[in-house]
């Protein structure tokens, strides 16, 4: 996998380079025994100091994903040789949940970006409309996961929900876990997965509905619809935590944004409502 070095990694040595981006320590060892490592095609050590504008080659193991396609396209707002930003529609999930699935975003995306390898770094609910970042490679992978783990990566939603109010600013801190009378649903419980939601903003819309904008710091499953009941305004259109009847959830994750691992750009993706 071939990189430019930009100018923030200018003087760095390549084993610097791969301690910054915090790469599983089984994956510096591989890399440190290869024979394979080059910069502008010359062998390199892991003592090599790099400079602006080099070509670094980093021997990966090849690696595949096993989604079918779908032989149908996604909708693609950011790409380059490492990632990409795709938009999830509403009622399609975003990967499958067996190898035999073909109607999921992933089945599109490998027929879209035309990758062996294409990977979610988050997940959408199936009926939540929005912006999905995909690695497209197996080392990047491992940088974004740590990115979104580490808070580095902004997810931003909006929903919209019953109030006559501006709801005011706040973090829903608030553990989840599995509701055992209904397979589908999650709740509030003691024993559940730290989550954290925070509402930074809100306006009303008029007609006694108000749109909230959230960022989250955590990734459970249904976690804002979950949190936003909890607190007493449920997602309009969420049949499983109000008491709507229709599956119109009104959830948008609508921006996504982070500073690119090799080439310190800002990437940021909105959706356009």
């Amino acid at each position: 996998m071939k990189i430019t070095i930009n100018e923030q990694f200018d003087g760095m040595t390549i084993e610097a380079l791969l301690k910054h981006w915090v790469l599983p320590k089984k994956m510096i060892h591989e890399l440190r025994m290869s024979k394979a490592l080059t910069v502008n095609g010359e062998q390199a050590l892991f003592s090599t100091a790099l400079n602006t504008g080099d070509i670094l080659d980093l021997p990966i193991t090849e690696e595949h994903s096993h989604y079918k396609s779908s032989h149908r396209l996604c909708e693609v707002v950011y790409q380059d040789d490492y990632l990409a930003i795709l938009i999830k529609p509403k009622g399609v999930k975003t990967h499958p949940n067996d190898m035999m699935e073909t109607n999921t975003l992933l089945n599109h995306a490998v027929y879209t970006l035309k990758s062996d390898y294409v990977e979610p770094i988050h997940r959408l609910d199936q009926e939540t409309v929005g912006l999905v970042l995909v690695a497209k490679n197996p080392l990047i992978k491992k940088i974004l996961d740590r990115m979104l783990e580490q808070r580095e990566i902004t997810r931003t939603y909006k929903a919209k929900v019953r109030s006559l109010l501006p709801i005011k600013n706040q973090t829903i801190e608030l553990p989840i876990g599995k509701d055992k009378f209904h397979p589908n649903k999650r709740r509030v419980s003691d024993t559940g997965q730290h989550a954290v939601t925070h509402i930074i903003s809100s306006k009303v819309l008029g007609d006694g509905v108000t749109e909230v904008e959230l960022k989250l710091d955590t990734g459970r499953t249904h976690q804002i619809r979950v949190h936003l009941a909890a607190i007493g305004y449920p997602v309009l259109g969420d049949p499983l935590y109000s008491d709507s009847k229709l599956r119109q959830l009104q959830l948008t994750g609508y921006k996504l944004s982070f500073i690119h691992p090799f080439t310190g750009e800002l990437v940021q993706a909105e959706l356009k409502q």
